[in-house]
């Protein structure tokens, strides 16, 4: 069985999404063929429209862009719904957010289900990941521990259903780690991030104001 992962995250390296499918190939690549295929621009290649005829899998990931999928990412849906593709594909879908909370990729997930059901793919459930603003910073972690636990665990039962080609009812997990400590995390982050960039941390004060 060939199994199509799909990286629909606007960074080519480095992504959450990426760190994402990466686990789920490692629980997969034994049993199954694995095709990695990058959604980076508004525009699917050949040779990914090419690849994509040969699985009859697909697995989307993206992160979470104002609570749907990243812009650049729909036209591409859209190219592919105008084809007509030779077998059954069923669909998968992991979208990653920034919030701890992993159900805030509820209606992302919404929006996968409802472009399968009017392109006439198969819609076999997701993972709303929260936190995945971490998973950058711990990739020396082993799977299964740490502040990945119970995501490598969801990515696992994601990883069995694909391999039973079995649906699955969309799961919402966050990082094994105190909600009060990711968001001193994200802000120290974005200090730091600003500093780099020439502003100052009180810039971000400030645009909190006008909001």
């Amino acid at each position: 069985m060939n199994i199509a992962l799909i990286n629909g995250s606007p960074k080519i390296k480095n992504s959450a999404s990426g760190i994402l499918l990466t686990g789920l190939k490692q629980q997969i690549a034994k049993t199954a063929s694995v095709i990695d295929i990058g959604f980076h621009t508004m525009t699917v290649s050949e040779q990914n429209l090419e690849a994509l005829h040969s699985a009859a899998v697909w697995v989307f990931a993206a992160p979470l862009y104002v609570d749907g999928i990243p812009s650049h990412l729909l036209p591409c849906l859209m190219q592919l719904e105008k084809i007509t593709w030779q077998q059954p594909i069923r669909v998968y879908g992991i979208m990653n957010c920034g919030f701890y909370e992993g159900i805030q990729a509820e209606l992302a997930l919404q929006i996968l289900q409802n472009w399968c059901e009017k392109s006439g793919f198969i819609w076999s459930g997701g993972i709303g990941v929260g936190g995945g603003g971490a998973l950058a910073q711990l990739p020396d972690v082993p799977n299964g521990h740490g502040p990945k636990a119970l995501v490598d665990k969801t990515i696992q039962i994601m990883a069995d259903n694909l391999l039973q080609n079995k649906p699955q009812e969309n799961s919402y997990v966050s990082i094994s780690f105190p909600r009060f400590l990711y968001q001193m995390a994200a802000q120290t982050g974005w200090r730091r991030l600003i500093r780099a960039n020439g502003g100052k941390a009180k810039d971000l004060e400030i645009g909190r104001a006008h909001v």
